[in-house]
């Protein structure tokens, strides 16, 4: 079977394409990119998430770049991404593997790769190792684990560490720990797993963990991504506990959800517009802004308030990283609900946004709905929704659909341009958009949209829906 990359790596169903086999040959294929691009013989570091078997995959990845000459840095222990990604400049490492589906259904896995600064791998890159992915590996029996640990060429360390160390540089906890805040913190029974009890514990602020031990099932949600409905027990806790806000995390910590104190979701773009707000505003930090065409208007309205460039790419963090790397970028971020910070590696962390996020409560005084409220002051309102659909059937003929479709409006907004960098991107008369796009990694439709008349919501994404030849 052909081996194909989406938007952060491959994923797969496992025991169907996703096999030891298939693991393997992927790994085969990026080995030879990192030799042909010349780190032969350098270390990479390798990481797992607490997925059905990711332990034993992680193994299988090590064993096949040891068999290249490559040394391998192991994590110990089941570690959220942003902290492999982080391992890999502070190890002086050539790249990073982590097995991990994010938030990905339970039944699938996946298999991301890094650069040497942590971030994700340009498209090009990519392109590469899918071409070097051999049809067939064959391991060499006398390559293992232990062997390898043994003689030095792998070694399992604590990633955690090192990572706790560069996090207080970039934010200080002690007013957070002390402010007498009650947090519900939901890890998604994922790699988030006690990082804000860690940190946050001994203080007069208060932590509520749920969903905090491993279970590869994820109860409770569809699949460990930080939106409704997956969120929706986390919210109700909120509720119950009369808690100051609920801050959650992907199955593998690199994204972050945020619920209010009324047991309300604050959306992924009111996320990233309160994230540039924090930094422009409350941290008087100035530089460029980096967002998806997926992402929201409102850092476009808050680069001009603030005199700060505001760049967008296509969907993926393989073209928010470079961008954030060539401009030297103040934030980059993304429409699922990942963010990227200046000062630290150019790949999204669950963990810090989270951080970032109560700093501003406590430094405001504000509550996440009041935050949302002083962001609207600033900008107007904007409402989001999004709707995504599995499709059967050529993606050809379905693009094919979108392109010819011409729509004067959409949700009885007018249409007043497309963008087609990356999906069917319509820009609307109000200064919002509608965006149809195809997953990257699952046969999925996703119809997004953004407008300042809250009542076009629906109407909007129900027109996107037939624009593809959906069912409303």
């Amino acid at each position: 079977m052909k081996i194909k990359f989406g938007t952060d790596g491959w994923r797969a169903a496992i025991a169907d394409s996703y096999t030891f086999e298939n693991v393997r040959r992927c790994t085969q294929g990026f080995a030879t990119y990192l030799i042909n691009n010349g780190n032969a013989g350098k270390w990479v570091v390798v990481g797992y998430d607490k997925r059905f078997l990711s332990e034993k995959f992680a193994e299988a990845v090590s064993e096949v770049l040891l068999q290249n000459g490559l040394k391998v840095y192991l994590t110990d222990k089941a570690t959220p991404t942003p902290v492999i990604s982080f391992s890999v400049v502070n190890k002086k490492a050539c790249s990073a593997v982590n097995i991990t589906a994010s938030h990905n259904p339970a039944t699938d896995n996946g298999f991301k790769v890094r650069d040497k600064n942590g971030g994700a791998i340009d498209p090009e890159g990519l392109l590469q190792i899918e071409s070097f992915i051999p049809d067939s590996f064959e391991l060499d029996q006398a390559i293992s684990v232990k062997n390898a640990e043994e003689k030095g060429a792998l070694v399992k360390f604590d990633a955690d560490i090192a990572y706790i160390e560069h996090l207080k540089s970039l934010i200080d906890l002690e007013p957070i720990r002390n402010a007498g805040l009650k947090i519900v913190v939901d890890p998604m029974w994922g790699n988030g797993i006690d990082w804000y009890q860690c940190l946050l514990g001994g203080g007069k602020t208060e932590i509520i963990e749920i969903h905090n031990v491993r279970n590869p099932i994820y109860p409770e949600m569809i699949r460990p991504e930080p939106i409704p409905p997956n969120i929706d027990v986390g919210l109700q806790k909120t509720i119950d506990e009369k808690a100051d806000v609920l801050v959650i995390m992907d199955g593998d910590a690199d994204r972050v959800g945020i619920g209010d104190e009324n047991g309300a979701f604050v959306n992924q773009l009111q996320v990233y517009a309160l994230l540039a707000y924090y930094f422009l505003e409350i941290r008087k930090v100035r530089g460029p802004i980096v967002k998806t065409l997926s992402t929201t208007s409102m850092l476009d309205k808050l680069g001009k308030l603030y005199d700060v460039q505001v760049v967008e790419t296509g969907v993926g963090f393989k073209y928010v990283a470079p961008k954030m790397m060539e401009l030297d970028a103040m934030i980059g971020g993304e429409e699922s609900g990942g963010y990227a910070f200046h000062g630290h590696v150019p790949e999204r962390d669950g963990i810090l946004a989270g951080f970032f996020i109560l700093d501003m409560m406590v430094k405001t005084g504000k509550k996440p709905s009041e935050l949302v409220q002083t962001l609207f002051e600033k900008v107007g309102a904007h409402y989001y929704d999004r709707i995504d659909r599995s499709f059967t059937g050529n993606r050809s003929e379905k693009e094919m659909l979108i392109r010819n479709a011409n729509p004067a409006t959409i949700g009885g907004l007018k249409v007043e341009g497309l963008n087609d960098t990356d999906g069917f991107k319509f820009l609307l008369q109000d200064g919002g958009w509608a965006l149809i796009r195809f997953s990257g990694t699952e046969p999925v439709i996703r119809a997004y949209c953004e407008t300042t008349h809250e009542e076009c919501v629906q109407d909007i994404l129900k027109d996107c829906l037939k624009i593809a030849g959906l069912k409303a």
